[in-house]
């Protein structure tokens, strides 16, 4: 089918806001300069998309400059792609990259460096300014990004909207005898149609009791009548992520399964009421695991339970902070963005996760996308 609704998009002026925050931070914390890799920081700040390689290419930001730090020989493709504006600065072949960095910042000044950096750069780094000048800059970095912006939430939505359309397209599909690898296939294709950066992202398609490994058996399966199903899957749109579990049966009947549905069902719904401004990631993880314990499971990662984080954040990256897990107690704020899905594992025999993502407002969560609504109905 064609996705007909209008694409959000992030501006160069938000991407100027979110220098103009990293730069109060740099000036905050009495740095030089922050140096950002070949990562999804460098797309978040500048708009410039680049996978990493043995040369490095990155950003280097002033309280008052951004400067491009480019290969020579890619400095031509770099000025075809959108960035904001900047200096391009090169370095040739036989030269290197970080001793051109270290010439940059102020003699003396404390660099600090984006954590997807790779340690190899990061040893170049310190041979040329000392590794006493070098900061890790993560979790500044991170703090920022992990607040969306509402253009930021808009994306999101439009990519976990795309992606329940194609789960409901799924459903519609299966049928005893289909084998994974065709739905794994079908879902690409319709991600793909209907507009994602590149088809699906991942898709996880398990039966029976592959269900009860989290991320899926290896080889093709096959479904029988009465299979457990689960669908695992997303896609970017302008490089932000979906991610949408279903867990479901074709037909009722196998009371095990539904029993332990519901139960998966009312934990994640005990996340999203556990989630306020100001409480503890480990909270909800907390509030799941209670309920699990009230029915027999766990306790903490015993199996039958949960073996996993309840959580995890969402946006450029599909794994990010905030982390729903025992131990963190960073305070939820508004415009983080989080999954809910703690998944139940019955080894051997079956698994559900019911996984969907909310975000919080000032007033408390909300939904990107309605739970499932029953064993045998995997929509509301």
């Amino acid at each position: 089918m064609s996705w007909q609704h209008t694409v959000p998009r992030i501006t160069e002026d938000e991407r100027q806001n979110r220098l103009a925050r990293l730069r109060k931070m740099i000036e905050a914390e009495g740095l030089a300069a922050v140096l950002l890799g070949p990562t999804e920081c460098l797309h978040y700040f500048t708009g410039l998309v680049w996978h990493p390689t043995e040369r490095f290419l990155g950003a280097l930001v002033t309280s008052a400059t951004i400067s491009y730090i480019v290969p020579g020989f890619e400095r031509s493709r770099v000025e075809t792609l959108p960035h904001l504006p900047g200096e391009i600065l090169v370095w040739e072949e036989e030269e290197s990259s970080a001793a051109l960095i270290a010439r940059l910042v102020a003699q003396g000044g404390r660099l600090a460096l984006d954590d997807g950096l790779p340690l190899f750069f990061y040893h170049a780094l310190a041979a040329e300014m000392g590794a006493v000048r070098l900061a890790d800059g993560g979790r500044l970095i991170r703090d920022l990004r992990c607040i969306k912006s509402a253009a930021e939430i808009a994306l999101i939505q439009y990519a976990m909207d795309l992606t329940l359309d194609v789960h409901r397209q799924v459903h519609g599909l299966l049928k005893p005898g289909i084998k994974s690898s065709e739905v794994v296939d079908f879902i690409d294709r319709q991600h793909r149609q209907a507009g994602a950066d590149a088809g699906s992202t991942f898709c996880i398609v398990s039966f029976g009791a592959a269900t009860s490994l989290p991320h899926g058996a290896d080889g093709d399966q096959v479904l029988g009548r009465d299979d457990v199903i689960l669908i695992d899957t997303g896609c970017r749109i302008d490089g932000y992520h979906s991610d949408i579990t279903r867990t479901y049966m074709l037909e009722g009947g196998e009371s095990a399964f539904e029993r332990a549905w519901w139960i998966e069902r009312e934990a994640q719904q005990a996340v999203f009421d556990a989630a306020r401004i100001g409480a503890a990631c480990s909270s909800l993880d907390d509030a799941a695991r209670k309920v699990l314990a009230k029915h027999s499971l766990g306790p903490k990662y015993r199996l039958p339970g949960l073996p996993h984080r309840t959580g995890h954040g969402l946006g450029l990256e599909i794994h990010e902070e905030p982390y729903i897990v025992r131990g963190n107690d960073a305070p939820l704020a508004a415009g983080m963005c989080f999954s809910n899905e703690p998944m139940i594992v019955f080894p051997g025999k079956f698994g559900i996760r019911l996984e969907d993502h909310l975000y919080m407002t000032t007033e408390g969560p909300c939904w990107l996308t309605n739970p499932a609504a029953g064993p045998t109905e995997p929509f509301s």
